[in-house]
């Protein structure tokens, strides 16, 4: 009997190696509170990803409020209506308005061109997506940023790993916030990090996750609980000793993908080339939503589950959001994207299998279409 095949799975060190780092925690005692484990995790994140600065935090959603609120942000954040909710949520917790812009066809990133047209006197930041790990337009976002003075925050949740100018995405606006969640390429169960080029932000990230302490635990501003674990973090010093194989097994299983399902007519594929990919997912665009809906009820016939990342596009969640906008793109991209398996453990054979049925599935689909 064949397998469940889900969409994705946590990429895991051997328990065994999760339970040597945990040993530290029992011998101490110590849990919580920017423990030692937490602290070697930061030290050797920070330099395995070439960044400035790095704080871990509880997870991807709270690592953007902290954001929002170092910053000091209120009013209306232009940001991407094709995110997960917790892109909106985020700046909806912070009492800020989102704005929804508009997102390029290809990458499905933020698109640069329709910023400005958004801009009023209201607005305070932008917080733009590297969706599914896929670096948007820095340099065009930061030159409107500087010219109307403007924040920007990313929204870096897939982006572990992925690089832009042979440097981590991390290392550009004022804060990026990342999820180190259990789908994650690299993971901590659950968890996230914000990351600055600001030894000064990056102080304030730190007071405001711990309650507004400073370091003599004396309460000096507004904060919350947004630490994470010695437990956590010790599972992610496990995973980080394999987190090149992962990253590696991640690329080549995408390219895998794109060259058996390549030259189907009926699909297309994320541009990828505007800067360095991580390859955490494998979305496929189809030609319709009916054609996608159809696939979706063959491949679940075979035990397979693909996502439908990310459907609805945020705009059109009326009981969340007031303005309805018009964003055109994003609307017409939810509706026909779809991620496939892809994780650690997936086999090189399961992607050849996932990949046939889909051929298959679009192959009588257009004969069908002749046929009539």
């Amino acid at each position: 009997m064949s397998k469940n095949i889900y969409v994705t799975q946590p990429s895991l060190a051997p328990i065994a190696e999760f339970i040597e780092h945990l040993k530290p925690a029992w011998e101490t005692g110590i849990l919580t509170h920017n423990g030692p484990i937490l602290q070697n995790l930061e030290a050797q994140l920070t330099n395995k990803l070439g960044v400035s600065y790095l704080s871990l935090v509880t997870n991807g959603t709270v690592a953007l409020q902290m954001a929002i609120k170092a910053l000091e942000l209120e009013g209306e954040i232009i940001t991407t209506p094709f995110s997960w909710v917790a892109t909106v949520s985020a700046i909806k917790w912070e009492s800020c308005t989102p704005i929804f812009c508009d997102i390029e066809p290809d990458t499905f990133n933020i698109d640069p061109s329709k910023i400005e047209s958004l801009i009023t006197d209201k607005t305070v930041a932008i917080m733009p997506v590297h969706v599914f790990g896929v670096p948007c337009d820095i340099e065009a976002i930061q030159a409107i940023a500087h010219k109307h003075g403007l924040k920007v925050i990313y929204d870096a949740a897939h982006a572990v790993g992925s690089t832009y100018n042979n440097q981590s995405v991390f290392e550009f606006g004022n804060i990026s916030a990342t999820s180190l969640h259990g789908t994650k390429l690299f993971n901590t169960a659950e968890g996230g990090a914000c990351i600055t080029t600001s030894q000064e932000l990056d102080a304030k990230l730190r007071r405001i996750r711990f309650f507004g302490h400073d370091e003599a635990k004396e309460v000096i501003e507004d904060g919350f609980n947004g630490k994470m674990t010695e437990v956590h973090a010790a599972l992610g010093l496990a995973n980080l000793k394999y987190y090149d194989v992962v990253l590696e097994d991640r690329k080549t299983k995408y390219l895998k993908y794109l060259e058996l399902l390549n030259h189907i007519p009926q699909i297309s594929f994320q541009k990828t080339s505007s800067g360095g990919a991580n390859y955490s997912y494998f979305p496929v665009v189809f030609e319709s939503e009916e054609l996608l809906i159809n696939v979706i009820k063959i491949l679940e016939g075979c035990k397979i589950y693909p996502r439908r990342y990310f459907y609805p596009s945020l705009n059109s969640m009326e009981k969340i959001i007031k303005d309805i906008s018009y964003v055109p793109n994003a609307i017409s991209i939810s509706k026909r994207i779809l991620c496939l398996p892809l994780y650690y453990s997936l086999s090189m054979c399961e992607v050849d299998r996932i990949s046939t049925i889909i051929k298959k599935a679009l192959h009588d689909s257009a004969s069908n279409s002749i046929d009539r």
